[in-house]
Formats: C-alpha cells, structure tokens, sequence
C-alpha cells in the first residue's frame, strides 16, 4: 500500500483568499473575501521548507485567489522568511501585471504562469466583479511579461472538449509566448457543480488532435502530452513501475490562516459533517514536518489511500494516474474510497487513448503503400 511521503516536492500557499475576477468554473469559496496571509505563517513554513531546500529542489507556488491581489508589499514580506535557494512560482490572471510587478518577479526571481483560455471568444467565462470581459487585461499582463523578457507558462482550462478545439488552442499559445503549456479539462469541484461528463468520442478525439498539433510545431513544452508520452515510453522498455513515486506527494496546502490540506488543494476552505475541516493541522500550532508525519491520521485521508488501494487492484490505467484524485472523488460522488470519477475519464484515461489514438493514425499512414 503506497503511504503519504513525510517530505514534499512543493508547498502551495495562499497569500490571499481575494480574487478581482469571478471566472463562471472557479471552485473557490472565499474568493470574494479580502482575508491576507499574515506573515507569521509564511515564516513557520519557511522553517521547515528552508531546511528541506538545503537538501534538494524545492519549490513554493503562490496560488490565491489571485495572489498579485496581496499587493507587492504585502508579497515582499511573506517572501523574505525563505532561503535564497527556494524556487517561487505565482499562478496568476495576469490582470494586474505591469512594469513594476515584472520588476518584482525579476527581483526575487519568481517563475510566472499566466491562466488565460485561448483566443478571446474562448475567454468568456473569464470576467471581472463587474461581469466585463476580462481579456483584454490579461493580454496587457502578457504583454508586459514579453517586455520584460520574462519567460512564462500557461494555464487552459477546457470547458468542452470537441474536435478542431485543440488545434485553434495550441497555434494560439504557440502565438502567445509561453514556453510550457497545461490543458485543464474543467471539473466539478468546490464551489462549481456544473457538470464535466462529455462524450468519450470527443474528449479522445480532442486530445490526440492535440498531439498531432504539438508534433508538427514542439516549440512549447505540452504538460499533458509529454507525461503521456514518457509514461508510453516507459512501458516499451518495462521500466513503468519506476515512474510513480513509492509514497504519495503530500502537495500541501497552507491557507491564508495557516490551515494545511493535504493533497489537493481544491478542499481548502470546506467542510463536511463525516471529515470536518479536511486540514490536517496549523502550521501557527505544529511545524509542518509534523503535520506530515501524521497525515495518515486524519480520518479522510485514510479512507482516501483505502481508494487509492481499489484503483490499483481495477483499474488498467492505474500506472499512469497513480488514482484517481482526493478533491473530484469528493466533489462528484461525495467519498474518497470511490475510483473512477469524470476527472480521470476526461484527463487521464481519455487523454492516454488519444495520445494512443494518434500513434496508431501516424503508424497506418507512414504504413500506406504509395500509389504510382
């Protein structure tokens, strides 16, 4: 039975719960609330990632709300707490990026990526307070990026997946500038319900779409694609066991208050009367190291690794995902001991049958004998 590892690869923190724009598929619940991360919990987390850093990698993504929303002072002073060496990363809308926050991101050398879906009709459920397009915001935050020279990767989420969709996407952010792209199918989580079932046909024929397009132009990295593809690899030459780790990533989250989730940060900031407040501690009370080390006490997290346990003794792709996600077993069917949810349908299963899909299409053609 795989366990929860006692030291992560990244923490998540949320600097703010506040977010300027109010996207229709967003899944967080405060995001309408100005409450900012005091700097008491970025120096408890800072003494335990600073020494964990000293031994490897280690990275922290800022991740709100929108986290530019804590404002450049605010952001400087929940910095300084961590080592020279620690890897910061902002997911942002890019809305209120401009010369003086690329200053910033140089200055403390933070790796930016931007959430943008598309071409501008694709934005639509991307819109301000006020319900305006937001669009035009975010490619004037892009715009200062490229100025600056700062290198940025990029974030989609896909509300349908249809054929010709991927295409249109991928010569777009070709356009765009990013050097790494992710493709987020949308889900149904937190404060979303709207349903994310999509016909099989579709959402395969979407992704191998996707991979004839990366193949023609690999100019950027394709997140999901490459994954796919090395995990395809792996299998040809019988070394796909190495490729999950032997104990799940913790992922923590670190609420604006302190509070830590662990493994998908979607379940920060709900509650439920079976699993309480899905933290697992307070980083303000319990260094984090310790909030780790006794992860497999929390009561959800257990029933969790029970269904982590039944994905791999039913589930053929159970080497590839490693099963399916705490926050879309919750959300969709309300347990974590479930397996298979609509997330692993659209973004995993039917993402390694496109990619499939796409290989044995290429096969046949550069197998069609020529006609003279």
């Amino acid at each position: 039975m795989r366990g929860i590892a006692t030291v992560p690869t990244y923490v998540v923190m949320q600097p703010t719960t506040l977010c300027n724009l109010d996207c229709s598929y967003c899944y967080l619940p405060l995001r309408k609330l100005d409450q900012k991360m005091p700097v008491a919990v970025a120096e408890a987390v800072a003494a335990s990632v600073n020494t964990w850093s000293a031994t490897g990698r280690f990275s922290v993504v800022w991740h709100g709300g929108e986290p530019l929303a804590a404002g450049r002072e605010h952001f400087a002073a929940l910095l300084a707490p961590f080592a020279s060496d620690v890897e910061h990363h902002v997911q942002t809308n890019a809305t209120l990026i401009d010369d003086a926050w690329c200053e910033f991101f140089v200055e403390h050398g933070i790796r930016v990526s931007v959430s943008v879906d598309g071409p501008e009709a694709r934005n639509s459920e991307r819109v301000t307070r006020g319900d305006k397009p937001a669009y035009a915001r975010i490619l004037r935050g892009v715009e200062a990026l490229r100025r600056h020279d700062i290198p940025f990767s990029a974030l989609c989420v896909v509300g349908r997946p249809f054929p010709g969709l991927a295409t249109e996407l991928y010569a777009y952010f070709l356009e765009l500038g990013c050097d790494v792209l992710g493709i987020n199918v949308e889900e149904l989580e937190g404060v979303n319900t709207r349903a994310n079932d999509h016909p099989e046909r579709d959402v395969t024929a979407f992704w191998a779409e996707l991979v004839s397009a990366w193949r023609s132009d690999p100019r950027i990295h394709l997140r999901e694609i490459e994954w796919s593809l090395r995990y395809a690899a792996a299998v040809l030459d019988g070394t796909a066991d190495d490729l999950l780790p032997r104990r799940l990533d913790p992922i923590p989250t670190v609420a604006h208050d302190g509070a830590v989730v662990l493994l998908s940060p979607e379940l920060a900031g709900f509650s439920d009367p079976r699993y309480g407040d899905f933290s697992s501690g307070n980083v303000l009370t319990t260094p984090l190291g310790e909030i780790l080390a006794g992860a497999v006490g929390t009561p959800w997290i257990r029933e969790f690794l029970d269904g982590v346990e039944a994905c791999r003794a039913q589930c053929p792709y159970f080497g590839f995902c490693g099963g399916a996600h705490a926050a879309n077993r919750y959300f969709e069917q309300g347990r974590f001991d479930i397996t298979t949810t609509d997330h692993c349908r659209n973004s995993k299963i039917r993402l390694l049958e496109g990619v499939l899909d796409h290989a044995r299409d290429h096969q046949a053609r550069d197998h069609q004998p020529t006609v003279v």
